[in-house]
């Protein structure tokens, strides 16, 4: 990716006013590392009329590679996958914005201690990106960079000139032009490269909102198109788009009203406010789990069926857990996983506790041998009933740690559901739902196939009528054996894979 900013002067104030303002001076060429290669600034020409900083980050295609191995430093559970079939296996505009705000943090901030009032100058800027990924194409661009006052020429980039029938991609040549101040400028990049990009290289957590709320200070609230951008750039989660545009309605309110946003958001007084919110289950029913683990003494930790990673995030703050190993047929869950648990990031010691595999339940695997433990959270209600006996004899049978949990939806909680219409299950996805007698019984016959023995814990409110909401039993190995029987190779129906 590569970016020039250029600016024009006179003598009295010169273009190379610049290089205070970036706090790069224009004699130098510097390299900075990141987390995903190196980043170079600049200067093609710096004289007192026309002055150029130039930024280029240098992507190391390679270790985005290397590291995605669902382990690590940076995993990702894809990245194996995409080298053959994706080139482009990482979000080069958020890439690039984030290089913007980590070089050039203090430009950004507006602040220059060396010429305190240059900041506040506007000056006429022209910024040039040859190729920017779009998608919405030079409409889109324009609507985001025109009501910002900027001058926008963004032209297609031809897939193939030899070929003009190809048509256009999705990329286009990018010229800014206009009267800015540089940290307004640099704060309209960092927000809307990836906006247009639609791609983030890394999981967007709630710190997000502050980021953009910061970055958009002064001009986001007003901006026509604030939806799209706030739903963009927090990469279409729901719920924290939902909180920025709600925090940005304050801040229009507040600008209207010329009052601080503390005047206007005094609804309610936190000091006496002391109405408890309920727990969510998913909460309860991971406490549940972790207090079982620790309960069985277990270090080394199988999070079967993983999903998008909760379970593992929770178990990685108690160090008592020493590995764990998330397990999921599904690549996607297993990327959104790497990023909830920011694996990109992550400290050595810290990654060297977690890793994430692909793998299907159905069939042995004997990566998934001499563990102390192994959680089935929410997964045998996903299958269907023929199918169960496989995964059973997969985890019990083949797999065989010292501890299993299994926790799985109780229908008969689900008459208390105000939202859940008669005679349907919990989830669209769901086979079955089991009532506590034939969870109880299921459970029972696999302990005894196996060699187990198996208690039952309620999770959640434990209704005196229908039982608590979340049923879990907990299996614990009473025989050494690790050959299977003639009973076991019957339930499995099949030789194991």
């Amino acid at each position: 990716m590569f970016l020039t900013i250029s600016t024009t002067g006179s003598p009295e104030r010169p273009a190379t006013d610049l290089g205070f303002l970036l706090h790069k001076h224009p004699d130098n060429a510097q390299a900075f590392s990141t987390s995903y290669g190196k980043a170079h600034v600049l200067y093609p020409e710096a004289s007192a009329e026309r002055c150029t900083a130039a930024l280029l980050l240098e992507v190391d295609a390679v270790a985005l590679v290397r590291r995605g191995k669902g382990k690590g430093r940076g995993g990702a559970p894809d990245a194996a996958l995409a080298q053959y079939v994706n080139d482009r296996p990482y979000a080069a505009s958020s890439l690039l914005a984030v290089a913007l705000s980590s070089v050039f943090s203090s430009a950004m901030k507006g602040t220059c201690h060396a010429r305190p009032e240059l900041p506040a100058r506007p000056l006429p800027l022209r910024i040039e990106v040859p190729a920017l990924p779009a998608r919405g194409g030079a409409g889109l661009v324009r609507a985001l960079f025109e009501p910002l006052g900027w001058t926008v020429a963004a032209e297609p980039v031809a897939l193939d000139p030899q070929f003009p029938e190809w048509g256009d991609s999705r990329y286009v040549s990018l010229v800014l032009e206009g009267e800015q101040r540089l940290a307004d400028a640099l704060r309209h990049l960092y927000v809307l490269l990836p906006v247009l990009d639609d791609a983030k290289h890394y999981w967007v957590a709630g710190d997000e909102v502050d980021k953009l709320l910061r970055a958009g200070e002064g001009w986001l609230p007003d901006h026509p198109e604030q939806k799209l951008i706030t739903s963009r750039y927090l990469s279409r989660r729901w719920s924290l788009t939902r909180q920025a545009m709600e925090r940005l309605e304050l801040v229009r309110l507040a600008e209207t009203d010329d009052s601080a946003v503390e005047e206007i958001d005094n609804a309610v007084d936190e000091r006496t406010d002391t109405e408890e919110k309920p727990v969510p289950l998913a909460v309860r029913r991971r406490d549940a789990i972790v207090a079982a683990l620790r309960a069985a003494g277990a270090a080394r930790v199988l999070d079967l069926g993983c999903g998008q990673g909760q379970l593992v995030q929770e178990l990685l703050k108690d160090t008592r857990f020493t590995e764990i190993v998330g397990v999921d047929v599904s690549m996607r869950a297993l990327t959104i996983a790497a990023r909830r648990l920011k694996l990109e990031r992550m400290g050595e010691r810290q990654s060297a506790r977690v890793q994430l595999v692909q793998g299907s339940l159905a069939y042995t695997d004997k990566r998934l041998k001499g563990y102390d433990a192994a959680v089935l959270s929410e997964v045998v209600e996903h299958l269907d009933l023929p199918r169960l006996p496989a995964l059973e004899y997969a985890v019990f049978g083949s797999a065989r740690p010292r501890t299993v949990l299994v926790t799985t939806p109780n229908v008969e909680y689900n008459v208390r559901w105000e939202s859940l219409q008669a005679g349907h299950v919990r989830h669209g996805d769901h086979r079955f739902e089991w009532t506590r007698a034939e969870f109880r019984d299921w459970a029972d016959a696999v302990a005894a196939r196996h060699g187990y023995g198996v208690e039952f814990v309620p999770v959640g409110p434990d209704d005196p009528e229908v039982g608590p909401p979340t049923q879990m039993a907990v299996f614990t190995a009473t025989t050494d054996t690790t050959t299977t029987t003639a009973t076991t190779r019957n339930a499995k129906g099949e030789k194991a894979a």
